[in-house]
């Protein structure tokens, strides 16, 4: 959407991604915790974070407007979640907040040609919010002209004094037309600070940020950065992992602050996830009755009892399995590193896949068995491994596989090898399941050349 005339622009700038550190077994490196269909949606059913955000601004007017940024090994499973009509920015390598932003705004100003005085949203896409939240967005514009300030954020009223969030504390008198100028910032404050920021009316940050297209073209140029697309990719990988908060917003006056009473939550931890499910038990499972605020979330094909343990997450997924007391889940992020960093489950555009073995032998080969499930009539892209072959056997359904620009048909009960350097796709002709055994020196999800993405 682009303004029409005499109309101030807003883009909204999605930022999605993120390791998966935190919702540790059922996220990863490629399915982050914003694609988990575990909230409660309005028609009784489940969706993901991403979903219900991108249905939140469609609801408000913005999801034309919107464009989102992910790593590239996210893409695809975004573009699953969201559709063909959203721009996607991909990042080449995953960095913090300030370089994302740089990427989005150069990307914005270079390939969308978008107006120096339009303005920027960034908004975080595990934002958990009211409609009403997103209804505000529209205001940035205006209050921005109004106020002649750089930075505009949003934030909520605390309903109590925590130390998981950051701080923005007002300049007194609290509000001019709607917003406040803005004293000064405090990141996650002890409780006893937080109280004392409260009582000068501070609000929760919910990492909202608005501000011109040119304030931030000219920012990147004042500090040594591109505003070419090309150029920021090629210098991401030496990025640091810096913050837009520490890196700008802490940096830049004159800011403001509009403020939203009303529901807001930081959907960061199993524990605040679990408040917004419809069900106790998802997947294959029980809970007894004196295991009060226990939650089970099971992806594997078997049962889970909980008998007498309350107050526990225990997720489950082909990465792994979590037991943890809810306060104490978050513990899960330190721990990650002694976790498995390989995903042994993943979501992409034609359906998913499992990993069921991995072993490398004495002499360096690896083998892989993966279990793969293709919807129907989707299909993988016509491409090329040259580190390993495969071994394809059709589970059930029926499969059309390009080799070599020759066209096959498998049945169930059917096997097909394909060597390293051969080009190859498959179809789903009905709802398919095959195991694929992959044998090479090297399996890195890299080893690719994608030909053809439809064939």
């Amino acid at each position: 959407m682009f303004p029409e005339e005499g109309e101030l622009g807003l883009r909204i700038v999605l930022l999605c991604g993120g390791s998966g550190k935190r919702l540790w077994p059922l996220s990863n490196e490629i399915r982050s915790k914003v694609f988990l269909k575990l909230l409660k949606s309005a028609d009784g059913t489940r969706e993901s974070m991403i979903q219900r955000i991108c249905r939140q601004l469609d609801e408000v007017g913005l999801l034309q407007s919107t464009c989102i940024v992910t790593h590239h090994s996210q893409v695809e499973i975004t573009r699953t979640y969201v559709g063909e009509d959203i721009l996607i920015i991909s990042e080449p390598y995953k960095r913090g907040t300030f370089p994302a932003i740089g990427l989005a705004i150069s990307y914005l100003h270079e390939n969308m040609h978008m107006e120096p005085n339009e303005t920027i949203c960034i908004l975080p896409v595990d934002t958990f919010a009211d409609t009403a939240f997103f209804q505000l967005l529209h205001r940035f514009p205006d209050v921005l002209a109004q106020s002649k300030a750089a930075l505009a954020l949003l934030g909520t009223k605390p309903n109590q004094p925590s130390d998981q969030f950051g701080y923005i504390v007002p300049v007194l008198p609290k509000e001019t037309d709607g917003y406040a100028f803005i004293r000064q910032f405090r990141e996650k404050p002890d409780e006893q600070t937080a109280s004392r920021l409260i009582e000068q009316q501070a609000l929760w940050n919910c990492g909202v940020f608005a501000f011109s297209l040119q304030f931030m073209l000219s920012y990147l140029q004042d500090m040594g950065h591109p505003v070419q697309v090309d150029t920021w990719r090629a210098n991401y990988e030496q990025l640091a992992n810096e913050s837009f908060d520490r890196e700008v917003v802490e940096h830049t006056q004159p800011a403001i602050v509009l403020a939203y009473d009303g529901l807001w939550n930081d959907l960061g931890s199993w524990k605040a996830l679990t408040e917004h499910f419809n069900n106790r038990v998802i997947g294959t499972g029980r809970i007894s009755d004196n295991s009060s605020n226990t939650h089970v979330i099971n992806e594997l094909p078997y049962p889970i009892e909980v008998i007498g343990v309350p107050d526990i997450i225990v997720a489950a997924s082909a990465d792994g399995i979590l037991i943890a007391n809810k306060e104490q889940a978050n513990l899960i992020k330190e721990r990650y590193t002694t976790v498995s960093l390989t995903p042994k489950y993943g979501e992409k555009s034609w359906g998913v896949y499992r990993v069921l073995h991995y072993c490398k032998d004495e002499l360096g080969t690896e083998t892989m068995i993966k279990q793969v499930e293709l919807s129907q009539g989707k299909a993988t892209s016509y491409h090329q491994h040259h580190l390993r072959q495969e071994i394809i056997t059709i589970l059930s359904g029926s499969a059309e596989i390009l080799l070599e620009d020759i066209r096959y048909k498998l049945l169930a009960g059917d096997v097909m090898q394909i060597p390293a350097g051969m080009k190859h796709g498959i179809k789903a002709i009905t709802p398919l399941i095959f195991m694929e055994v992959l044998l090479g020196k090297d399996l890195a999800e890299d080893d690719i050349t994608r030909l053809a993405h439809k064939w």
